[in-house]
């Protein structure tokens, strides 16, 4: 095997497509290289996406470079979209309560296989001043834009707006804070 690197990736190319967060939950556009070919997805932009949901109901607005504030007009949920590669990254902060509220029985809440939570995540971010923000996460993979993405981005946000409502009644008391 030649030891001159042709026949190695570079370290660049291994790189999965992974959301980055601050510490408040929002997103921050990174380069990502695609899973099928390991390729960069440069034909893809974020302001696709933003005419997609315009055109389906969402209120839009580019809060900075390559992130999206999202709002469903029917509900009024909000929530951030970011494009990194070829994945769509969608997130709605629900609430943000004292670190300490955080309890045992609130993390199997948010843990368990029968939550109602169907297809996002829930995650955690650690804030200043001994907070915690609770979030929702969903992702969907973009090959091209054409008619099977568009309904990826639109059932995603579906979903993220299902599960934020079935989040809201699953936590309860969290969201009083």
């Amino acid at each position: 095997m030649a030891r001159d690197g042709a026949h190695r990736r570079p370290d660049a190319a291994r790189r999965l497509p992974s959301a980055a967060a601050d510490h408040e939950g929002n997103f921050a556009a990174r380069t990502a290289y695609t899973l099928t070919g390991m390729t960069r997805s440069d034909h893809l932009s974020i302001s696709q996406v933003a005419d997609l949901l315009a055109r389906n109901g969402f209120e839009v607005t580019q809060t900075s470079d390559g992130v999206l504030q999202v709002r469903d007009l029917e509900t009024g949920i909000v929530y951030q979209s970011v494009l990194e590669g070829n994945v769509l990254y969608l997130s709605v902060t629900l609430t943000t309560v004292p670190t300490a509220s955080i309890t045992a029985e609130i993390m199997r809440k948010m843990l368990s296989a029968s939550n109602g939570i169907s297809t996002s995540a829930f995650q955690l971010y650690e804030l200043p001043d001994g907070k915690t923000a609770i979030a929702l996460n969903n992702f969907c993979t973009i090959q091209n834009m054409g008619e099977e993405d568009e309904d990826d981005v639109l059932s995603s946000a579906g979903y993220l707006k299902a599960d934020t409502l079935a989040a809201r009644d699953l936590l309860g008391d969290a969201f009083a804070a």
